[in-house]
This record gives C-alpha cells, sequence and structure tokens, in this order.
C-alpha cells in the first residue's frame, strides 16, 4: 500500500548542502512520508521519533536486502548504486533476525566494555600527540581541525582496535569510506569502493592469520576459525563495518561539537563555569546535529499500517531520519532547533534505537570526553578562522559534518 497526505515524494538533496533544512521539510510532510534517494530510488523517510523507535523494534522490519527488498533482489538496484555498500554488506548491520543476533552475540562477545575502557590510555595519548603538532602552528595562522585532530584520532583509535597497523591501508581505508558516505559519488567510484575495501581487509584477515595480535580482528578471526557460525565474508564485512562507521561518525561528533562551541560562546563560557559539563556537550550535539543525519535502508517484510492513515507495503525501504527526529518538537518543544547544553531532556538516537542500537556508541564517547576538553583546554583562544556562512557541508545527506573546520589556535602576535 501507498498512501500518502503528499502524491509527490520528496527528493532528497545527495550534496547535503541543506541537511536540516531538508530534515525539517521532511518532518513537516508528516510522521512518514516518500522520498526518492539518488538513483531515483524511493524510501520511506521516518522522522517522528515514537514512529522511529516503534518501527526500528518491530519484528516486521528488515535490513536485509537481499531477503526483502525487490529492487536489490531483481538487480533493479547495482553496484553503481552510490549507497550500494550500505545494503550489500553481509555483516551485522543488515543482517535480520536469528542472523542478527547471531552475528551481534559474537561481536558483542569481542567488542566488550573492558576493552573499551582499556582504551582510555591509548586515547589520552594519541589526542596529546595531536596537541602537541597542532601546538607548534605559529600565532595566527589558520589550521583544519577536521583533518588535524577530528579526522585522525578515531581513524588511529579505530585501526588500533583492530590492528591494522600499514599506514597505507589506513589512507586507502579512509578514501573508501569516505565514498561510501559521499553520496554525490559517481557510479565508477562507487562500483570500486567496496570491493576494495573488502580486498584491504581480506589482506589484514591473511596477515592476522599469520601473526595474530591482542587485537579486535585477531579474536574474530580466531572465533572464525574455531568454528563459530562467521563466514568469511560476514567476517570481511564486519571489519568493513566496525572501520568504516566506527570512525566516520565520532569524526562528525567531534567536528560538530567543536562547532557548537566555538560558534555559540555561551555555551563555551557555561561549561567553564562548571554550570554544564563536556558530557552535556556531548549529548547536546548529538541530539541536535547528528553525525549520520539519515541512515539507509530497511525494509517492510510485510505490510504495515501507521498510526496516521499511511501505510508502508511489503518490499518498502525505509529511511531513518535521525536529524528530522533529534529536533523534534513534539520530543523537545518549540525551542528543539535550539542548542542548549543545559537543556534536562536531551534525547536522541544518534547511535541508533533497539537491537541495531551501536556497540561503538560507548567507544565514540569515550574520545570526545577525553578530546574536547583537551582541545579547549590546551587552546583557550581558539576561534573560527572563517565566518560559520562560510564553511562548506559534506556532499553527503547520509554523513552530517563539514567539509573543513579552519581554526586559529592562538591569537595573532
Amino acid at each position: 500500500m501507498r498512501t500518502s497526505e503528499n502524491d509527490e515524494p520528496f527528493a532528497i538533496d545527495p550534496t547535503g548542502r541543506d541537511v536540516q533544512g531538508d530534515a525539517a521539510r521532511i518532518r513537516a510532510r508528516g510522521p512518514a512520508t516518500r522520498v526518492v534517494l539518488p538513483g531515483d530510488v524511493e524510501a520511506w523517510a521516518v522522522s517522528s521519533p515514537p514512529l522511529l523507535r516503534r518501527l526500528l523494534t518491530d519484528d516486521r522490519v528488515s535490513k536485509d536486502a537481499y531477503l526483502h527488498w525487490p529492487p536489490f533482489i531483481n538487480g533493479e538496484v547495482g553496484p553503481g548504486w552510490q549507497l550500494f555498500a550500505w545494503v550489500a554488506v553481509r555483516n551485522m548491520l543488515t543482517a535480520y533476525g536469528h542472523d542478527h543476533r547471531r552475528l551481534r552475540r559474537l561481536i558483542s562477545s569481542a567488542f566488550t566494555v573492558r576493552r573499551t575502557a582499556a582504551l582510555r590510555p591509548s586515547v589520552e595519548t594519541i589526542v596529546a600527540a595531536l596537541l602537541d603538532d597542532l601546538d607548534a602552528a605559529a600565532p595566527g595562522e589558520a589550521v583544519d581541525l577536521r583533518d588535524r585532530f577530528a579526522y585522525p584520532l578515531p581513524i588511529r583509535v579505530i585501526c588500533e582496535l583492530f590492528g591494522v597497523g600499514d599506514p597505507d591501508a589506513r589512507e586507502e581505508i579512509r578514501r573508501c569510506v569516505d565514498a561510501f558516505f559521499r553520496t554525490t559519488t559517481g557510479p565508477e567510484e562507487a562500483a570500486a569502493a567496496f570491493p576494495r575495501m573488502q580486498e584491504i581487509l581480506r589482506g589484514v584477515v591473511r596477515e592476522k592469520r599469520t601473526r595474530p595480535a591482542d587485537d579486535l580482528s585477531s579474536a574474530l578471526i580466531a572465533a572464525r576459525d574455531e568454528g563459530s557460525p562467521l563466514s568469511e565474508e560476514e567476517l570481511v564485512d564486519t571489519l568493513v563495518l566496525f572501520l568504516s562507521a566506527g570512525h566516520e561518525t565520532t569524526v562528525n561528533l567531534l567536528g560538530n561539537a567543536v562547532h557548537a562551541m566555538l560558534t555559540r560562546p555561551e555555551q563555551l563560557a557555561l561549561v567553564r563555569a562548571g554550570r554544564a559539563t563536556w558530557d552535556d556537550v556531548i549529548e547536546e550535539t548529538l541530539r541536535v546535529e547528528p553525525p549520520i543525519a539519515n541512515l539507509p535502508l530497511r525494509f517492510a517484510v510485510e505490510d504495515i499500517e501507521l498510526e496516521d492513515g499511511t501505510g508502508l507495503g511489503k518490499g518498502d525501504a525505509i529511511l531513518a531520519c535521525y536529524a528530522a527526529a533529534g529536533r523534534d518538537p513534539d520530543a523537545h518543544g518549540d525551542d528543539a532547533d535550539l542548542f542548549d547544553v543545559t537543556r534536562t531532556d536531551k534525547e536522541h538516537m544518534a547511535f541508533g534505537y533497539g537491537v541495531h542500537h551501536c556497540l561503538g556508541a560507548p567507544l565514540a564517547r569515550l574520545e570526545a570526553s577525553i578530546a574536547l576538553p583537551a582541545l579547549f583546554g590546551r587552546f583557550p583562544d581558539l576561534a573560527l578562522a572563517v565566518k560559520p556562512s562560510e564553511l562548506v557541508p559534506l556532499d553527503s545527506f547520509i554523513s552530517n559534518g563539514h567539509r573543513t573546520l579552519p581554526a586559529y589556535l592562538k591569537p595573532a602576535a
């Protein structure tokens, strides 16, 4: 069934020039509305927090395109589609039912709270080294905080966690991940990025089988080789998941939090005065500017009636609109667009909800809780080097952030 008060679907801008504007327009069309994604692929955009929570925990909603999305099954959506990697991977992100429980149980046993907490000294060391590097900048010299701080921290942490030590491999992983999230990617680049990422990580698996170490890659390989129900493809694609989503989201969390503090000095003053904490900054950033604005895709396993009279048809694709949900006035009041670290209710779904809630959320919060106070503590005069209106958003309606974040670390001499 395909009923809606809006006859014409809303075309999402793949360039991401106005992520929050698109989010507001989607939200204004109702809890669920039809949208057109790149490649003229239709989906239902869901922006209402209660409806999102309902669908994200509904057994009639799947993430397995191989089983439940006719355009993918029939070959209408192929490797040249900009979002192909998001639906074609075989890992916890796209698994359904028993397969998802099997994979999540296995990954959870390796990605433990203890292992995450044990990373604190390493994160602190990496942050200190990055700040030392930034400190070498001359007074009045602009530096790109995204490229030199927000990006290298999570990529180093996640690669250390999974034992990817080769700098060339790290750089290639970065290029592939950029292609996954850039929704203006052309067909040739889109088709090449996913298999190239798999090829790189097959090399990591071969190396770890020869020389295992105390890292998550070795732990997963050992579990696979000792008879755990994990196929070789699922093993490789699990590494794809963690090495892509595991750092891109944290890059944007850091960048958006720094941007929020530099453009709202009164909010930074509250933190420095002890009237709010850096954890408040992190959670309000996740609500107002979530690292992932829109997450593709889920699929209706059968017809699903919605409360407002609309209905999802069997096989319909669903886009989870986290940016729109985070600013929903029904959830956060008429000032939902306002960034306020003293806000009591900072509830958000930036890390998903239900059985697909992000396992890496504690690690992202750990990194941000160390990096942000360290950055603003080292550079108390930190200031944007351009007008906020001059910052250019990422070429993506999935990833929410800026291409660059130029800033002055120290006042000019």
